[in-house]
């Protein structure tokens, strides 16, 4: 009787263990799923008829969607600052970031975002869009 109560103990002990790790690597899994985020990245090449003034409109009507639309989880820009001399006449990146696909979409349908469009159109010569799903480098 005494070695099933001991054998009883150490399994307890045991899948109090392994449900201890289970728990851990599970909630590692959703924190890991959670950092997955849809980078959005949008570069112009401005006409050169586009004044300085055209140019911050731009810049500020991009920035502007960020409190307007609530799908944008994060939103980031700059103007290039290569030496490479490859940019190809694109002087601004803009980084939108959202937490799906889905999210994306609605941004790219909002009234908001078309009616930047419009503010954007008569200045841009050449747009370059591209999405993807960031990857963390811990992977690497």
């Amino acid at each position: 009787m005494l070695v099933f109560k001991e054998r009883g103990a150490y399994l307890r002990r045991n899948m109090k263990a392994f449900i201890s790790i289970w728990v851990f690597v599970f909630i590692l899994s959703m924190n890991a799923n959670a950092a997955e985020k849809l980078e959005h990245v949008v570069s112009f090449k401005f006409k050169p008829t586009a004044s300085g003034d055209d140019i911050k409109k731009i810049e500020e009507a991009f920035r502007a969607l960020k409190s307007k639309i609530p799908e944008i989880v994060t939103f980031e820009w700059g103007t290039n600052v290569s030496k490479e001399n490859k940019d190809k006449g694109f002087t601004h990146c803009f980084i939108l970031s959202f937490k799906s696909e889905k999210d994306r979409d609605t941004y790219i349908g909002h009234p908001e975002h078309k009616a930047f469009g419009k503010i954007v159109g008569p200045s841009v010569a050449d747009v370059f869009v591209i999405d993807f799903w960031a990857k963390d480098q811990a992977g690497f």
